[in-house]
């Protein structure tokens, strides 16, 4: 096997094997994508967070960054229900 390039020999880019038509198995070198953005309370996937590197996601504004609710881009919508109903049964008692 030979050395790549050095841009290449970094764990942060992944390898895929494929056999070229010739029999020889070759390395392609594909960029990691990010996984969906997931609520930190109950790991459903969050609905109006980009799946973005945060290289760029930081070139977006940010109303498209995330939703514009509090708590938005962190628990989903129905957490966030639970969570509101549950501080305003605390103060009514």
């Amino acid at each position: 096997m030979h050395m790549v390039r050095p841009g290449l020999r970094v764990r942060s880019i992944r390898r895929v094997y494929r056999r070229a038509p010739s029999g020889r198995v070759v390395i392609h070198f594909e960029e990691k994508r990010p996984g969906k953005p997931i609520c930190s309370n109950c790991g459903k996937p969050l609905g109006g967070v980009p799946k973005l590197k945060h290289v760029e996601l930081r070139k977006l504004s940010k109303s498209k960054k995330r939703p514009n609710r509090p708590y938005g881009g962190t628990l989903c919508s129905t957490c966030l229900s639970r969570l509101i109903t549950r501080a305003v049964l605390r103060e009514a008692h």
